[in-house]
């Protein structure tokens, strides 16, 4: 489980796919990232719950199986680019995010970025199957970055990201038609399936 809160960045240092398991490492913009950190702690990569398999002072290496790679952004990703990174959170941590699972539900893209004052705002296509689970006010996690959603219609939904967000995190790299992975509040989705269960 994971809060959304974005503590660390990372450059993809190598990638190699096969037919049944795809193998990526990881290298630190900052060692302090995983202090006290040991092989086989969870670790959410661009959003995605991963396992940490190898383990450096600089560097990490974790395996994606077939359908992860294929569901997430990871298929467009190339050695070094920049990811963002969070460790899985500890109890007793302040909850300052929303509940991230790291478990991706749908690849989207940008349609539009525009600044508002200080703030960059982004707009991002609605998959249809998650309409029902994104509305103002509420959560998404957009590469594991918990985001409040400004605005929500049928298939767009927007987010704003503050300046410390543009300083710390990869979103912002994202320009029109970027890729990213989009989870939605675990919350709604409870609440969406209920709801659907109540109409037969």
């Amino acid at each position: 489980m994971f809060s959304g809160l974005v503590s660390g960045t990372g450059k993809i240092s190598k990638m190699k796919v096969g037919q049944r398991t795809i193998t990526l490492a990881v290298a630190l913009t900052s060692s302090r990232f995983l202090a006290q950190a040991q092989v086989g702690d969870s670790i959410a990569i661009d959003g995605t719950c991963l396992t940490i398999e190898d383990l450096s002072d600089r560097q990490f290496t974790v395996t994606l199986m077939p359908q992860t790679f294929k569901k997430t952004t990871f298929k467009d990703r190339q050695v070094g680019d920049l990811v963002n990174l969070e460790r899985s959170l500890q109890v007793g941590s302040r909850l300052e995010g929303h509940i991230v699972t790291g478990h991706v539900d749908e690849v989207t893209q940008v349609v539009d970025r525009r600044q508002n004052e200080n703030a960059i705002e982004l707009v991002f296509n609605l998959p249809n199957r998650l309409a029902g689970q994104v509305v103002a006010q509420g959560s998404v996690a957009i590469n594991g970055v918990s985001l409040t959603v400004m605005t929500a219609t049928k298939d767009t939904f927007s987010v704003g990201l503050i300046p410390h967000t543009q300083t710390v995190t990869n979103l912002d790299e994202l320009r029109i038609g970027s890729r990213v992975n989009l989870e939605t509040d675990i919350l709604g989705k409870y609440v969406n399936v209920n709801l659907k269960a109540r109409e037969y």
